[in-house]
C-alpha cells in the first residue's frame, strides 16, 4: 500500500507518516509539505522518521494538475492541513482523481461551517450547503471514500459516542468533553495554562464562532465558550479539577445522529484558561475584522497570536496531556442508562511526539490503513461515527492500544 501525506512537515502530519512509516502493510509514504514550507523542513521530516519508506514530494498543492497526477500514484491519503481553505482544496482533487482519503479537520466537509471561512473556494453560483453536499455525491460518483475528521476531537470523540449511542435502545444525550492541555506541572510556566500543541490562530477561531449545538431536540446556535463546566476528572489513575466550555466539534452528529435531545462538544483546559479566554474576547482581542490602529489596518486575533505565540511555544523538557471524558446517557432495557468514555494520555518523549500528536495523528494514521486496505467500503463523505462501526471500532481500539492508547468505558443505571 502506497500512502500520500498532506501537511506532512507539520507537527500533525510528521506524526502520521511516522506512524505509517512503521506499519507493516504500508510500503510507501509520500509527504507533500504545508504550501509555503521550505524544502528543508521536508528534509528533517524525513531524517526524523528515519525509514527507507519516505519519500518527498515538492509539489505546491495549489497546483491542481501536479497534484491529481502526483495523487493517481497513490493508494490513499491523509490530510493534516491547518485550514479549510487548503483542506477543501485538497478534497476535491481527491474526488476527482479517485484518491481514498482521510481528513483530521474539525469540519464536516458535507455541511460545511458558515463562519469565518478561512479563504474556502466556493464554486460559483453555490452555497456553502450545495458545494459541501456535490461534493458528497461526485465521491459517490467516483467511487471515493473520504472519512472526514479522524483525529482526536472529531475522531475519537465521534467514534466513542457513536459505540455508547449504538448500545442504548434509545439514546438522548451525546456530550464529548476532550482537549489538549500542558502537563499540570508545566502550565503555570504559559499565559492561560496553555501550551501550542497545534494552529494556535485555528484555536483562537474557535473561541469566537458561533456553535451549532443540539437543545431539547432542536439544533440551536451557542456561542463558543458558552456553558462553562467544572467537573474532577477521578478515573486512570488520576485525580484532577479541570474546566470545560461549548467549541465546534462534532458537527456531523447533528446530521448522522438526528435521533439526540442533546448533544455538545466542550473543550477541556485547566481551571482559569476560560476566565481569560473570555476577558481577550470581551476586549475585542479575538476578532478578525481588522481596525485601524496608527494608519494600518490590523487584525486583533492575528496581532495577538503573533504576541502570544512565543510565550505558548513549549520550553525545554516540557511536555502535553489530552483528556477525554464522553457521555452518552438513554435507555437500555426500560432502565436510564449512562454510558462515559475516558482518556488520559501523555506524550511520547522517547520519540518525541506529543500527546496531541498521538491522539490526533495516530486515529488518522490507522483509518488509513484500514481505508487503504478495504476493511471500510462506504462511499461518498463518511463521517467517523459511520466509518469506524461493529468490528472496525473493536480493530481500531485494538490498534490504539498497540500505541499504548487506552480508552476507558464505564457503563452504569441511574
Amino acid at each position: 500500500m502506497k500512502a500520500l501525506v498532506f501537511g506532512g512537515s507539520g507537527k500533525m502530519g510528521s506524526a502520521v507518516a511516522w506512524d505509517l512509516a512503521k506499519n507493516s502493510k504500508v510500503g510507501e509514504v509520500g509527504i507533500i509539505g504545508i504550501t509555503g514550507r521550505r524544502e528543508n523542513t521536508l528534509e528533517k521530516t524525513k531524517k526524523w522518521i528515519n525509514s527507507d519508506k519516505i519519500v518527498l514530494h515538492t509539489v505546491d498543492v495549489n497546483n491542481r494538475k501536479e497534484t491529481m497526477k502526483l495523487m493517481k500514484q497513490y493508494d490513499v491519503g491523509a490530510i493534516t492541513l491547518p485550514d479549510r481553505k487548503c483542506s477543501y482544496k485538497v478534497v476535491d482533487m481527491a474526488i476527482e482523481s479517485g484518491l481514498n482519503i482521510v481528513d483530521i479537520l474539525e469540519e464536516y466537509h458535507r455541511k460545511p461551517d458558515k463562519y469565518e471561512v478561512e479563504g474556502l473556494e466556493i464554486p460559483n453560483g453555490m452555497t456553502l450547503d450545495e458545494y459541501g453536499e456535490s461534493l458528497h455525491q461526485k465521491a459517490i460518483k467516483n467511487g471515493v471514500t473520504f472519512i472526514d475528521g479522524m483525529g482526536f476531537a472529531p475522531g475519537l470523540t465521534n467514534i466513542t459516542l457513536g459505540e455508547g449511542i449504538k448500545k442504548m435502545d434509545q439514546a438522548d444525550s451525546a456530550i464529548a468533553r476532550c482537549g489538549g492541555v500542558p502537563a499540570k506541572e508545566f502550565a503555570k510556566n504559559h499565559p492561560l495554562k496553555y501550551m501550542i500543541t497545534w494552529a494556535f490562530e485555528h484555536v483562537l477561531r474557535e473561541y469566537m464562532v458561533k456553535v451549532d449545538v443540539v437543545k431539547n431536540g432542536k439544533i440551536v446556535e451557542a456561542n463558543a465558550m458558552d456553558d462553562l463546566e467544572k467537573f474532577r476528572f477521578n478515573q486512570l489513575g488520576r485525580d484532577e479539577e479541570l474546566t470545560c466550555a461549548i467549541t465546534p466539534g462534532m458537527p456531523s452528529f447533528l446530521y448522522t445522529r438526528p435521533q439526540l435531545k442533546e448533544c455538545a462538544e466542550k473543550t477541556i483546559r485547566w481551571s482559569g484558561h476560560w476566565e481569560g479566554a473570555g476577558v481577550l474576547k470581551e476586549c475585542g482581542m479575538l476578532d478578525s475584522t481588522p481596525i485601524e490602529f496608527k494608519g494600518i489596518k490590523i487584525s486583533p486575533r492575528e496581532f495577538l497570536s503573533h504576541i502570544m505565540t512565543p510565550k505558548l511555544q513549549p520550553l525545554e523538557g516540557e511536555t502535553d496531556v489530552c483528556v477525554m471524558w464522553n457521555t452518552v446517557t438513554g435507555i437500555k432495557d426500560g432502565q436510564k442508562m449512562r454510558i462515559d468514555y475516558y482518556m488520559w494520555e501523555e506524550a511520547d518523549t522517547e520519540n518525541g511526539i506529543s500527546a496531541m500528536g498521538r491522539v490526533t495523528a495516530f486515529p488518522e494514521a490507522i483509518a488509513t490503513v484500514m481505508l487503504g486496505k478495504g476493511e471500510i467500503t462506504k462511499k461518498g463523505i463518511i463521517a467517523p461515527e459511520d466509518a469506524i462501526e461493529g468490528k472496525i471500532y473493536e480493530n481500531f481500539l485494538e490498534e490504539l492500544k498497540r500505541r499504548k492508547i487506552n480508552i476507558l468505558e464505564v457503563s452504569k443505571k441511574i
